[in-house]
């Protein structure tokens, strides 16, 4: 196999930069109250997000709805992603895995409480007009539990 060229080279590091940035939009509109719209956006049209126990939501209406639900019940979020391995399989398409370790207040009977997330991302990118979307993103949950301690009264966004 020939070596890559120093153009295909840097076209394949900018492609992992825009992934990581479409990432880091996703979590940056997630801690702002799981904006719905901007969330929706992200994906393709008939793009998945799948959380386990945040149900499965297939195609950019029924992700906005979601998100739109989901600040009710998490009312405080920081979404620290970690430990991104991006693939690219050609020019228009990659896959990536991610680390999620999230302090968040969730509202459950009108009680805040302080919780940990941590999860492992699944997902897989399309580029659409020269711009990469999400066109799947799986969450496994390894865990969410209380913390010990609290910030769910002093958290401020």
């Amino acid at each position: 196999m020939p070596n890559p060229s120093l153009e295909e080279r840097v076209a394949r590091l900018e492609a992992i930069e825009e992934i990581k940035q479409l990432k880091a939009r996703y979590c940056a509109c997630c801690d702002d109250h799981y904006d719905p719209d901007s969330i929706a956006a992200l994906f393709v049209e008939g793009g998945v997000w799948e959380g386990e126990r945040f149900g499965n939501h297939l195609g950019r209406d029924q992700i906005r709805a979601f998100f739109a639900s989901v600040s009710g019940e998490i009312t405080f979020a920081a979404h620290l992603v970690l430990n991104a391995i991006i693939e690219l399989q050609n020019a228009d398409h990659a896959t990536g895995k991610w680390r999620l370790i999230m302090p968040a207040t969730f509202v459950a009977e009108g009680r805040k409480e302080a919780k940990w997330l941590l999860a492992a991302y699944s997902e897989s990118y399309v580029r659409v007009d020269g711009r990469w979307l999400f066109r799947e993103m799986h969450t496994h949950v390894n865990f969410l539990e209380p913390h010990q301690g609290s910030w769910a009264k002093t958290a401020v966004l």
